[in-house]
């Protein structure tokens, strides 16, 4: 098949070096897009009076027609025809004769990718927001219910202090917040349009680009038209966000894993968000959540991947950015999929929260309400931290608790110490004297649960 750019060519590339530098394989998905970004350089070039109005409603009708077998699945992608600019005009060509070929008036397919994933992005990253508000809503639904849970706060990992479990998943509403507000900013760069930029240095014609950027939906056009057809920020910054994004939803699925374990047996994932093993019977796995985990380090690969393709581009536009759009799509979908399986996840896992509290109860973390009572009572806070740890590695060797010491020994400690001590250690009482602005106690949190569902209406 001759190629539409093939006029000065006296030789044909093989089939593989043809597949090679093909990309029909993955930007088949910006279709609808291109399809889009044709119409409204169409309209234009007919309101600039370039190409006739009958010329306009037969290229129109045409494009039309494509759009909907693709929609249907009834359109035929050829590799021949290298990528998705080429299949849709060669079709084009094919349904309504020579007058095609003024559809490329003005324009380059320069321009036209870059308008393609612009378009493409602007609606992708809206429906992503939305994913995130629904994971956001699942959180607030579980912590409206575990208010009153109690589970041990850690660092390093170890017991810490006790807190709401419902704190603790308000923890990623918050993540997930700053998530949402990096992507909503991110899409003043992406609406953005390069279409008219052409193939680097603008056109000839008489076109109006806020014409089609208006018809596009987009509320400003490039100032430069060799940045037009370059500018790959908007993708970076897109899997920048979604690098961070997947890194909060890994955490939250790894602390997911560790509650389902044999150890923790904190939570119960619902049986359609795990599996079982083809060997041993009696193993309920949290794959999805380890997949989430996984798949984190493929959408930081397409990010480091692209960085790595610009970061020696003259300008303008290479053949090296057609590796601008496979990470693109697969973040897209990676993202799609993980938000969704989270969203399940926390909407159908069973919270065990006797376990949770016992916990709290068979450990330490109440060892600061001690430090703290004792430095009420006028001891120096650093000789309390002292004296509790002592107390601690006491309580160690002969398997006892905070809770377990007799008043008798707290009174040597202090003598003006009384009986309100083991009400200073009980862990709900520990958790509800948290009552700063963001900490963990029930009033607190119900402010917060209030405020976060303002956020989300």
């Amino acid at each position: 098949m001759k190629k539409l750019w093939g006029g000065r060519f006296q030789e044909q590339s093989a089939d593989w070096l043809n597949k090679f530098g093909s990309s029909i394989s993955f930007d088949y998905q910006l279709a609808a897009e291109d399809i889009q970004g044709s119409i409204a350089h169409v309209n234009m070039l007919a309101a600039a009076s370039i190409i006739s109005p009958a010329e306009k409603d037969q290229i129109k009708a045409g494009l039309l027609s494509i759009l909907a077998d693709i929609e249907e699945n009834q359109f035929n992608f050829s590799l021949a025809n290298e990528d998705i600019h080429l299949n849709i005009e060669q079709a084009l060509h094919e349904r309504i004769g020579s007058v095609a070929g003024k559809l490329h008036t003005a324009r380059s397919r320069n321009d036209q990718v870059a308008t393609d994933m612009h378009l493409y992005l602007k609606k992708q990253v809206s429906l992503l927001i939305e994913l995130v508000t629904v994971v956001q809503r699942s959180i607030l639904s579980q912590a409206e219910q575990n208010i009153d849970t109690l589970i041990p706060g850690y660092t390093h990992l170890q017991h810490a202090q006790p807190i709401s479990f419902a704190h603790h998943l308000l923890a990623y509403f918050q993540m997930l917040q700053r998530d949402k507000a990096r992507l909503e900013d991110s899409l003043k760069r992406i609406d953005i349009s390069p279409l008219g930029c052409a193939a680097l240095a603008g056109t000839t014609f008489p076109i109006d680009r806020f014409q089609t950027a208006e018809e596009l939906g987009f509320s400003a056009v490039y100032d430069n038209s060799l940045d037009g057809v370059s500018d790959r920020d908007f993708i970076l910054e897109f899997l920048s966000n979604a690098s961070i994004l997947m890194m909060h939803l890994s955490r939250f699925c790894e602390e997911l894993i560790l509650w389902t374990s044999f150890e923790f047996q904190f939570i119960e994932l619902a049986d359609a968000y795990a599996t079982g093993s083809s060997i041993m019977p009696q193993k309920k796995n949290s794959d999805y959540a380890e997949l989430i985990r996984g798949k984190t380090g493929r959408v930081y690969g397409h990010l480091l991947g692209l960085l790595t393709t610009l970061k020696g581009l003259p300008l303008a536009y290479n053949k090296d950015l057609q590796e601008d759009k496979e990470g693109m799509f697969d973040t897209v979908t990676t993202l799609t999929l993980s938000l969704r399986s989270l969203a399940g996840m926390i909407d159908t896992m069973t919270v065990n929260k006797n376990i949770m509290e016992e916990s709290t109860n068979k450990d330490f973390s109440n060892a600061t309400e001690l430090a703290d009572y004792l430095a009420s009572n006028g001891v120096p806070f650093r000789q309390a931290h002292e004296i509790v740890g002592e107390l601690v590695l006491s309580c160690i060797q002969q398997g006892i608790y905070l809770q377990d010491i007799p008043l008798s020994d707290y009174q040597k400690i202090n003598p003006t110490i009384t009986d309100d001590i083991y009400t200073a250690l009980d862990s709900r009482v520990a958790m509800n004297r948290r009552t700063s602005y963001g900490g963990t106690s029930r009033t607190e949190i119900k402010k917060m649960i209030k405020k976060n569902k303002h956020l989300l209406d």
